[in-house]
């Protein structure tokens, strides 16, 4: 009878030497583990999964909504009465947008958003059919053609560009998630596709929407998984376009040098963005630290162009003060610390696509209204999203917030997914049959 040999416990069964214990990799100390710790807790990767992040996404947006149609209120009512129109009437549009915003984030948070793959060529080119219907009888507002008429309904398709552009981008690059190392397949048709869309909005004149649409399809690249040398190259490729762009015209040209204090006489004359950035500012200063009280803005008085577009942000320092314009910015950080964990949390390639365009869209955009409003950035024509007056605006960012909160609801067990009404228990069932 041969006996088996047997492993001693705690020694190299090989040569008999004690064993190393295997100790867990050390995490790094001093300011580089702390930065280390900070980033984890803010993905969220060692939590399981609750609904606490469905719930933040979707109370935020809820939160920012009733603060815009709030101050887009307070910021309109005085030049609508020298107007000759109601106080209430751009509020109440506002409100009537939000509350169509928020059927559709409902509906949308409720469904599985892969059902946008298959629509998602078709919506490219119904937004590239408005946008060329925009060029051909469009409306122009302070000269920017972003806007047209359907029925008596007024659409802004640049908008509805953005929400299309996050799916299409994600349904296009999930489909080549094994070709993305090879440049050709990253360029075509994304490139292209992104770079019709832009170019229609260009020759309308807005430079903001041109902006937030190059940065969607760079976190559609990005999230896809495409290499960094192509990232690389095509960041230098979009660089030397947008200085292209800007030294073609005269109206970006001294949008540049007013916020530089370089400006011309022929740009203060004929522009004067410095007029709106100043008065801007004027609002903020005033608001001091706890503001001037809702409603009692003197900016709005024809001081502040755009008050309850564009510049809606200068308002809410002004009445609300430092603490206002923080708790829109903290709003705005719970948002995107919410959005970004649904994002980290994928493994479909659609899906972490469509959810970090959207969360670029949304965060991109509200730094660059608010960085424009505190003199950051020029002068560029960007809503605040949830908050600027704007009904296409509202109702694609809070759709925008429903493929998010149906990304984030799907991460979750069926028992804990959220739901519009409390499941009934079975003694409760039993009771009624």
């Amino acid at each position: 009878m041969v006996s088996t040999p047997t492993r001693t416990r705690g020694k190299d069964p090989r040569d008999g030497k004690p064993k190393a214990p295997a100790t867990p990799g050390k995490k790094p100390s001093g300011l580089r583990g702390h930065l280390r710790n900070f980033w984890e807790s803010l993905e969220g990767k060692d939590r399981t999964p609750n609904s606490s992040t469905y719930y933040l996404i979707l109370g935020c947006a809820l939160a920012l909504t009733a603060i815009g149609i709030m101050m887009v209120l307070s910021a309109s009512s005085v030049e609508a009465i020298s107007e000759g129109k109601s106080p209430y009437a751009d509020a109440l549009k506002q409100a009537m947008f939000g509350v169509l915003g928020a059927a559709a984030m409902y509906v949308i948070s409720r469904t599985n958003v892969n059902w946008m793959k298959r629509l998602s060529w078709w919506a490219l080119g119904g937004v590239v059919a408005l946008l060329v219907l925009v060029q051909v009888m469009g409306n122009t507002v302070n000269g920017n053609k972003n806007w047209i008429d359907l029925g008596g309904v007024t659409l802004q398709p640049s908008e509805m560009a953005k929400l299309v552009l996050c799916v299409w981008i994600a349904a296009v690059l999930a489909r080549k998630q094994k070709l993305l190392h090879r440049w050709w397949h990253v360029i075509i048709p994304v490139v292209p596709g992104a770079g019709l869309v832009i170019a229609l909005v260009m020759v309308g004149n807005d430079l903001g929407t041109v902006i937030v649409i190059a940065a969607i399809t760079a976190a559609g690249l990005y999230f896809a998984g495409v290499p960094g040398k192509m990232l690389a190259i095509a960041g230098a490729v979009g660089a030397v376009g947008a200085v292209l762009g800007t030294i073609s015209s005269a109206n970006r040209i001294c949008r540049i040098t007013s916020w530089l204090g370089t400006a011309s006489a022929s740009c203060t004359e004929n522009f004067d963005f410095d007029f709106q950035s100043t008065n801007g500012m004027y609002g903020l200063a005033q608001g001091s630290w706890t503001g001037l009280g809702l409603g009692q803005s003197r900016q709005k008085y024809n001081w502040l162009p755009e008050a309850h577009n564009d510049f809606i942000f200068a308002i809410i320092g002004e009445e609300l003060g430092l603490v206002g314009t923080l708790v829109v910015l903290v709003l705005f950080a719970i948002l995107g610390i919410a959005i970004f964990r649904v994002v980290v949390r994928q493994t479909d390639p659609f899906q972490r696509t469509l959810a970090g365009g959207i969360m670029v869209w949304l965060l991109g955009q509200a730094s660059m209204n608010m960085a424009v409003v505190t003199q950051l950035l020029p002068v560029v024509g960007v809503p605040l999203p949830f908050i600027s007056y704007g009904g296409s605006a509202l109702v694609m960012s809070l759709c925008g917030v429903g493929v998010v909160l149906s990304l984030a609801r799907g991460q979750l067990p069926p028992q804990q997914r959220p739901r519009f009404l409390p499941r009934r228990s079975p003694k409760t069932a039993r009771k009624r049959t």
